[in-house]
């Protein structure tokens, strides 16, 4: 099916269609997976930088639970050990995450099962939940919306991870055609030219009355105008790339940037990763099949060895070949004329969205004007990392969509390819992987006067966070202080430090711990530190001051003006980063993997959790006896955050008396605990040059007991 309009005039039959989409999404999804051929096989790893196949199976599923969870559109979750396991790790921030010992797996039919329970809670509210036209970026249906879409986008990444799984686990099935006919000879493939494209201006962004769900990145404003170029009539084919392969491309350090090259001598390529070597050749691994090669389909490939081919056939043929921009391939697919996915006829025209085959095609299939595949077949990699368009938002119930990936680190890819549907076919579509990554991927090259692929952000890779609340909390941990006060995160850091004095410093973690100064002051003192918070937009903050050692950010001074500010890493905590890890968590629902701490900062968190008892009981395991808790807070108690009926103090009881939150803390801990010390911490969070938020937190620091009275030994 293809993605439901926003708006309409019938409440009810647009809960219908959204209701066929659910399910057609999650039939589609179910199906892909009965392709592997036994339950072991869930749990292979065809990707060694991803998660095995169970964990995509539950991930989905989970991210339907956890996203209406917080957007409080249903009251309880189904199973929280799987909705923590499952909630983040798709793209991996440090190899770490990929350890298979932080993993204890469930059984595939316990997966199914919760599977099976998800859809039912989906459908229901599906049917219940009151529906207002046109469903809008604050709608509650925008949630549901996202979790489909969010589905559709794993239905894709999923077929790469069982193209990539050994045949003898995987079983074929008539829901999952591929291609038939193809050249069975080099020779027989169509030879490739470059044709013009006149330069013109493109317009890329939307706004939010766009007619269909769109994520984050897609929204806002960029034009620009391109030149004049050429591109490549098809998309680059098995035959065009076999002489690079034969002529010892792979082994020739000369065609690959440094990234490129410490990847091909990590994993030792020789060849395309779907090519299957054979004594006289090669054959091809299609989702459930090996087949003769078909030299006239687009070859499948990385980035990095996208940009390696485009450096040999330079000087092959004397011209200067590489990647298109995003802007570029925007302009090349307007002036193909190829329509929206609003206005194309009952079959797609292009192989996209399962609606021809489940596999590539001859590149000679699809013709858009002069070019052939603008759309479809595979997505074709440009040479434009990831950025926000100007007006850029994160969507609050999914902050981590996108931001984690505006590193300079993923790449942008287009058009789509034979298993992308739902958003990922419409033109607005933006979506970008790491360079190493495969993603049923290919690439169509580019001549220009321009040597390099322009690109939208500094040659630094580093862009000003402009986002307000991110940015205080920038000044608040590395900025300026005022008004004589000391630095909050450094200042607890310090007193974390002190009260751990004689005891085991193996690991910390700060849970709660937004840009990241606190943690890594703590690794001047722990062994391991691990920083946890809910919001990607920090953790990407703290990742970048981490590795690249300076942030940068504006601040506001009045109405509309701003200030920029730099900040690098002081000497002493670049020293110790490698120690440190960052990762996005629910602190009230953490993945089990996160345990065995000598010490537990959360400074500023308790009072913006939704259920902050839970939270203490669940981090009470995760202390090791004799280790430390330490909590700081205002007190500031919000139902926006924190339910009145899970406070923990600052209320009346129903017996008229006063409760405090340090009672409260006592009534939870104690036992399990022993308070070792109250004190009061001031902090100042800078609003503009003339508005700043004077706080006083209490911290207070207990000591887990390892005796009879918290059951521990």
């Amino acid at each position: 099916m293809r993605p439901p309009s926003l708006f309409g005039d019938d409440p009810e039959a647009k809960r219908e269609e959204i209701r066929r989409y659910f399910h057609d999404t999650y039939d589609t999804f179910e199906s892909l997976y009965g392709l592997l051929a036994d339950d072991d096989a869930f749990y292979l790893r065809p990707e060694p930088l991803r998660h095995p196949h169970i964990f995509y199976y539950g991930h989905t599923a989970v991210f339907f639970i956890n996203k209406l969870f917080l957007a409080k559109l249903i009251e309880g979750r189904i199973d929280e050990k799987m909705e923590s396991i499952f909630a983040v790790g798709v793209d991996e921030m440090s190899w770490d995450d990929l350890n298979e010992k932080h993993y204890d797996w469930p059984s595939v039919q316990a997966v199914r099962s919760y599977r099976q329970k998800v859809r039912e809670s989906v459908d229901r509210l599906i049917t219940t939940l009151p529906l207002q036209l046109p469903i809008t970026w604050e709608s509650p249906w925008w949630v549901i919306l996202m979790g489909i879409e969010h589905e559709r986008i794993h239905i894709e990444t999923s077929s790469v991870l069982i193209r990539q799984t050994d045949i003898g686990r995987v079983q074929s099935s008539p829901a999952w055609p591929c291609a038939q006919k193809f050249a069975a000879r080099p020779e027989d493939a169509p030879r490739n030219e470059l044709l013009d494209v006149p330069g013109g201006r493109v317009r890329l962004g939307k706004s939010k009355n766009f007619d269909y769900y769109g994520w984050d990145n897609e929204y806002g404003r960029h034009e620009a105008t391109v030149g004049d170029f050429k591109a490549s009539k098809y998309l680059v084919t098995n035959a065009e790339f076999l002489p690079f392969v034969q002529e010892g491309g792979y082994n020739e350090k000369r065609w690959w940037d440094d990234e490129g090259w410490a990847w091909r001598s990590y994993t030792k390529a020789e060849h395309p990763i779907f090519w299957i070597p054979r004594k006289d050749g090669y054959d091809y691994r299609a989702l459930t099949q090996i087949m003769p090669m078909p030299w006239d389909w687009p070859v499948d490939l990385n980035c990095l060895e996208a940009r390696a081919f485009c450096r040999w056939l330079s000087e092959k043929t004397g011209r200067n070949l590489r990647l298109p921009s995003e802007d570029e391939w925007m302009r090349l697919r307007d002036f193909s004329g190829v329509a929206d996915v609003p206005e194309w006829p009952a079959k797609a025209p292009a192989n996209i969205g399962l609606e021809h085959y489940a596999s590539a095609c001859a590149v000679t299939q699809f013709r858009h004007g002069d070019f052939y595949d603008a759309i479809g077949n595979l997505w074709q990699w440009t040479d434009t990392p990831i950025y926000p368009f100007e007006g850029f938002e994160v969507h609050p119930i999914y902050d981590d969509f996108t931001v984690p990936t505006f590193d300079g680190r993923h790449n942008l890819i287009k058009g789509g390819s034979f298993a992308s549907s739902g958003n990922e076919m419409l033109r607005s579509a933006r979506y970008a992987f790491r360079r190493h990554f495969f993603q049923h991927a290919g690439l169509r090259y580019v001549e220009s006067g321009v040597k390099e692929a322009p690109m939208a952000q500094d040659g630094s890779g580093l862009s000003y966070e402009s986002d307000i609340q991110v940015s205080q909390y920038c000044e608040f941990g590395w900025g300026a202080s005022y008004f004589g006060v000391e630095n909050f995160p450094q200042t607890c850091a310090k007193i974390c430090i002190e009260a751990s004095r004689g005891k085991e410093r193996r690991k910390a973690l700060d849970i709660g711990c937004a840009i990241g100064r606190s943690t890594l002051e703590l690794a001047t003192a722990f062994q391991r530190v691990t920083g946890l918070d809910f919001s990607a937009r920090f953790i990407q903050v703290a990742e970048t001051m981490r590795t690249a050692g300076k942030i940068r950010y504006t601040i506001s001074v009045e109405g509309e003006l701003r200030e920029q500010n730099e900040v690098s890493l002081p000497q002493r905590l670049g020293d110790v980063a490698d120690r440190v890890a960052f990762w996005q968590a629910d602190a009230c629902n953490l993945n089990p993997r996160f345990t065995d701490y000598d010490l537990v900062f959360a400074g500023n968190l308790i009072d913006r959790l939704y259920d902050p008892a839970k939270f203490l009981r669940d981090i009470t395991q995760r202390i090791l006896p004799g280790g430390l808790l330490v909590l700081a807070s205002p007190y500031t108690w919000l139902e926006a955050y924190t339910p009145k009926e899970k406070w923990l103090g600052g209320y009346i009881d129903e017996n008229g008396e006063s409760v405090t939150t340090l009672e409260g803390l006592k009534r939870h801990l104690e036992p399990g605990f022993r308070l070792l010390q109250t004190r009061d911490i001031p902090f100042v969070i800078r609003e503009t040059a003339r508005k700043f938020q004077h706080s006083v937190a209490q911290m207070t620091i207990w000591e887990k007991r390892g005796d009879e009275r918290s059951g521990e030994k």
